[in-house]
């Protein structure tokens, strides 16, 4: 053999030992979007699920909804075409039009409770309204989407005077129906609810009732998008942003231990909670399918010191974010409707942008669609202290095919990193990805490609149920 022909040997035997190495630090993936549903035979039906969402239709719902007058929590059954009443009487008849569209594809419940509080003085009804989808093969596993019903003015108490709610929250419940519309012409593996909740003003009881539900039928509730003031990008101080949309989530969650709080003050995790991952799920679908169009990830559960129906569900132990415009006006939330001083002070229709409207929607409906049609994320594993590599394992998930490996950079926002596992592994060893330097975690891939949220690796991603019968706490609003 010559010169030419061993220095070429030498450079295959290089190359074939360098493509044999599973991952490295310096081997960066493709940003996770680009790596998930986009490659999958379900990317055009997402494209398509977001364009069938109407601007007309958002509008048509919300008209509706302002026009019974108040919908405040506690008004009663005033008339069938004012009050709280008639307008849960109104969405439960909306439901089974659409489910008649599908053949009946939507079950629809009406659970209810009965609360006292400082906003509630005298037992009370609280009713929610959810159409459920249910999934075809793997049904107990139920992603949600919700706005809460009930409106207010200035006085929390006052259930009598026009409290019209646009945007707080008729622009929240008109994007569910419209989620329910759009989504219910197609099936999908896992179960998705459309949840109008009732109460939300009077101390967060419709997320309550909601929670409650998922508990007492054994849900395996992988997502809540609670959308709560979503149809205006027009902030009081005269800024405007219509290209992005915030999305708030919990760092640790609510039920976590004593001992998992330790180990993730230890190991790391504090920005990894299941719905922490959720909203990177979202940000990313949104980037791809919703153009010009953005999510703002907030590390914060709500608002400062505000809170939303999202929070009961987190206090049962689900993974839930809240979904909220980029600008908020406040002469239009919580105010009578009235001019003062030159200033028009109240949530009305005007103060509703459609088209901003149209675009959050379609966020949802994208994410229900590829949470939906993905497995669910796995139960992950870590190993690799004192040594080079890392290696990750899982238990097999239902209706998964393949697994992904994902790390980043502790302060990367983002997962930046991935290597899929070998057909049928569970576990796969990252060579040379030292433990001590990323954070990790595993998504679960459908055999159509779509891609779970990724579940962090450690204990920040466990998840269930708060076993407690009694009300969840309410923050202040």
């Amino acid at each position: 053999m010559g010169p030419g022909m061993k220095s070429a040997l030498k450079i295959a035997c290089l190359l074939a030992t360098l493509l044999a190495v599973p991952a490295t630090a310096e081997q960066k993936a493709p940003p996770r979007a680009a790596a998930t549903a986009q490659e999958g035979a379900g990317h055009r039906l997402l494209h398509d699920l977001a364009n069938a969402v109407s601007q007309d239709q958002l509008r048509a719902t919300d008209t509706t909804l302002v026009g019974f007058g108040t919908r405040h929590a506690l008004s009663g059954n005033i008339s069938p075409t004012r009050g709280i009443v008639a307008a849960q009487e109104w969405v439960r008849a909306r439901f089974a039009r659409i489910s008649s569209d599908c053949g009946r594809c939507l079950d629809i419940q009406t659970p209810s409770e009965n609360f006292t509080g400082s906003r509630v003085p005298n037992s009370t009804a609280f009713m929610d309204v959810l159409a459920i989808q249910r999934g075809t093969s793997d049904p107990d596993r139920v992603v949600v989407v919700a706005g809460h019903l009930d409106s207010r003015n200035t006085d929390i108490m006052d259930a009598v005077h026009d409290a019209p709610g646009a945007n707080d929250d008729g622009s929240g419940t008109s994007a569910v129906i419209e989620a329910a519309r759009v989504l219910s012409t197609h099936k999908f593996p896992a179960t998705i609810v459309y949840a109008v909740l009732t109460g939300e003003e009077q101390g967060l009881y419709g997320g309550t009732v909601l929670a409650h539900y998922a508990r007492d039928h054994h849900w395996n509730l992988e997502a809540d998008l609670n959308n709560d003031i979503v149809g205006s990008p027009q902030g009081g101080d005269g800024t405007s942003d219509p290209t992005h949309v915030r999305l708030y989530s919990e760092g640790t969650r609510d039920l976590e231990t004593d001992a998992e709080a330790k180990a993730i003050r230890y190991n790391g995790g504090e920005i990894d909670s299941p719905s922490r991952n959720l909203a990177r799920f979202m940000t990313n679908l949104v980037e791809r399918y919703v153009p010009d169009f953005h999510v703002r990830m907030i590390y914060r559960t709500d608002r400062y010191g505000r809170g939303g129906d999202q929070n009961p569900v987190l206090q049962a132990g689900y993974p839930a974010v809240r979904v909220t415009a980029s600008k908020e006006d406040y002469t239009r939330e919580h105010q009578n409707v009235r001019v003062e001083n030159g200033i028009t002070y109240g949530d009305v229709l005007s103060g509703v942008d459609f088209a901003y409207l149209a675009r959050v929607t379609r966020a949802n409906v994208v994410t229900l669609a590829a949470l939906a049609l993905a497995p669910a994320p796995p139960e992950v594993g870590i190993a690799g202290a004192v040594t080079y590599d890392t290696t990750l394992s899982w238990k097999p998930v239902a209706g998964a095919t393949g697994y992904r490996a994902w790390w980043r950079d502790s302060l990367d926002p983002n997962w930046t990193h991935s290597w899929t596992a070998e057909p049928g592994a569970n576990s796969i060893k990252l060579a040379r990805v030292n433990i001590d330097d990323w954070l990790f975690g595993v998504s679960s891939l459908s055999a159509d490609g779509y891609e779970s949220p990724v579940a962090f690796a450690g204990s920040a991603s466990a998840q269930g149920p708060n076993l407690t019968t009694a009300p969840m706490p309410a923050p202040p609003k």
